[in-house]
């Protein structure tokens, strides 16, 4: 059976437990069989095609002691995002069928028999509460190779939401790491990653941590959300009282909470909203610069080159960069 067709098969088992036909809701199967099966496809669903690849270049599975293994050094998700259920069901799995797919971790550099957990970690939280070995691959890796192989396991399950991957990008670049290493982990181009670090450096990860991954919130959403959050008066503060109120329970509602909760505007004069100055370059005004509450635009005057409009646009996103990281400075300090 190919690959394409045991994944619809899997799908059709899941789709028996998970999902509840339109016409004439019924309850969940208690088919302990049908059950025993969906936990063993979770399992088999861990599989990605980065440890396809590693397992094709004929690397051994050893048993290890979960206690030997550190966490990642870059978190992925954010605190507390791995669900009790998600566990449980791996536990439920491992408990009956074994440890299907291995983990991949890598030797800690100076401590003999100690390692750091690459990708696995559900599997790995479920073999400590089973009291078991963790069965894993052992590999040789720096730190960008590791960080890379852990973002693109992830990225090929879709094991991140959205934010979670903004978050994961912004704790690499604080780490140190270049941003062709951060693009790879995340297996996207460099103009994406500037707008993930973008929405990641405006929220605090406080609040992040309070909405949750909102793995149904797409780029689009976490957008109006910054918008809003930068023209809110007191955006943390309305975002916590309102989610420190009982009801809010799936990320999405959490967020849509949130999202509404930034409606109060930042006061300001008129003079604030509206503005216009020169940029001026040895005495030369080479452009000039309106403001308004739709936003800002520059127009270069008629005694700029044409070659340098062309000349500042190829470097318009490191200077962002290097903006941003000049704000994320002054947040932290």
């Amino acid at each position: 059976m190919s690959r394409k067709d045991s994944k619809g098969l899997f799908a059709n088992v899941l789709g028996q437990i998970d999902q509840t036909p339109a016409p004439a809701p019924v309850a969940k199967t208690s088919s302990p069989h049908l059950l025993k099966v969906a936990a063993g496809v979770r399992q088999i669903q861990e599989r990605g095609e980065v440890l396809d690849k590693i397992l094709k270049d004929g690397e051994h599975i050893i048993e290890l002691d979960p206690d030997a293994i550190a966490p990642s050094a870059i978190a992925d998700r954010l605190d507390g995002a791995y669900e009790s259920s998600a566990i449980e069901e791996m536990v439920v799995s491992m408990r009956e069928r074994g440890q299907i797919v291995p983990g991949l971790v890598r030797p800690v550099p100076g401590q003999p028999s100690t390692y750091q957990i690459v990708f696995g970690r559900r599997r790995l939280a479920a073999a400590k509460a089973l009291g078991i070995k963790f069965r894993a691959i052992v590999r040789q890796l720096t730190d960008e190779q590791a960080v890379i192989f852990q973002g693109e396991e992830n990225t090929n399950r879709n094991d991140l939401s959205f934010i979670e991957k903004c978050a994961f990008a912004l704790s690499l670049e604080q780490a140190g790491y270049r941003r062709d290493v951060i693009s790879a982990s995340l297996s996207t181009g460099k103009s994406h990653i500037s707008e993930m670090l973008s929405i990641a450096t405006a929220i605090p990860r406080e609040a992040l941590v309070m909405i949750g991954p909102a793995r149904d919130i797409g780029r689009r959403r976490w957008v109006e959300f910054v918008e809003r959050w930068n023209n809110a008066a007191n955006p943390q503060d309305s975002v916590s009282a309102v989610l420190d109120r009982a009801g809010y329970g799936p990320d999405a509602d959490r967020f849509t909470a949130a999202l509404k909760s930034l409606t109060q505007p930042k006061s300001s004069s008129a003079d604030e909203q509206d503005k216009t100055f020169e940029v001026t370059a040895k005495g030369l005004v080479i452009a000039t610069v309106k403001t308004s509450k739709a936003g800002a635009r520059m127009t270069f005057s008629k005694a700029v080159q044409p070659g340098f409009v062309e000349f500042m646009s190829k470097r318009i996103e490191d200077l962002h960069d290097q903006y941003m990281k000049e704000l994320w400075t002054k947040k932290e300090s």
